[in-house]
């Protein structure tokens, strides 16, 4: 059985403004208190795991050791078919430290089209959550939805890869989509809905 969290604070290891807003929109029915890592001044630290879930458990021990309170971290990226999963855990670096998402996702394309894969690029974003103690104990989830690419990128709403990714059975981009739309469908609502259960239900 899954460990509960004890509730009041929690820390949200990351310091992506757009992922902390969306966490803490999705924790919001919860009565939790989010507090970025940034906010607390904590170090980003070097993922170097090998996988989304490494990563998140990563992110996550790091917070919760320097604070001394449970935190919850996401690593989450776009695994296209046509580039052998790429960019997958590198998704954020694929933007350079400028954290320029336009240049990446214009990367993405360039890539796809010069694959010799035929149209339609199928991709799927992927969102792995953990929750830890500083004691270390962990709880991780993992949640995928599945879509296609498409060029140019429509809308200026979400963040990182949104405006490039249709959601199959969608009309609009995540980059059009409402927020509240997204947020029952998205990869880390899936996650999210697991980590809830698991965790933070009755």
């Amino acid at each position: 059985m899954a460990r509960r969290f004890p509730g009041g604070t929690l820390i949200v290891a990351s310091h992506n403004q757009g992922k902390v807003r969306e966490i803490r929109e999705l924790l919001a029915p919860f009565g939790v208190t989010p507090v970025s890592a940034g906010d607390r001044g904590l170090p980003e630290p070097e993922e170097t795991g090998t996988t989304f879930e490494a990563n998140a458990e990563l992110k996550a021990l790091a917070a919760a050791t320097a604070t001394g309170e449970v935190a919850l971290a996401d690593d989450s990226g776009l695994e296209v078919d046509a580039l052998d999963l790429d960019p997958g855990i590198y998704s954020a670096r694929w933007a350079g430290p400028s954290k320029d998402f336009a240049a990446a996702m214009q990367a993405v394309w360039s890539k796809a089209e010069a694959s010799g894969k035929p149209k339609p690029y199928t991709a799927r974003f992927v969102a792995a959550l953990t929750l830890a103690w500083p004691d270390g104990h962990c709880e991780t989830f993992r949640g995928t939805i599945e879509g296609t690419l498409v060029w140019p990128p429509r809308g200026t709403r979400g963040f990182g890869y949104d405006p490039m990714f249709l959601p199959e059975g969608a009309a609009e981009t995540f980059g059009k989509m409402d927020q509240d739309a997204k947020h029952a469908i998205s990869h880390r609502a899936v996650a999210f809905r697991k980590l809830i259960e698991a965790c933070f239900g009755t």
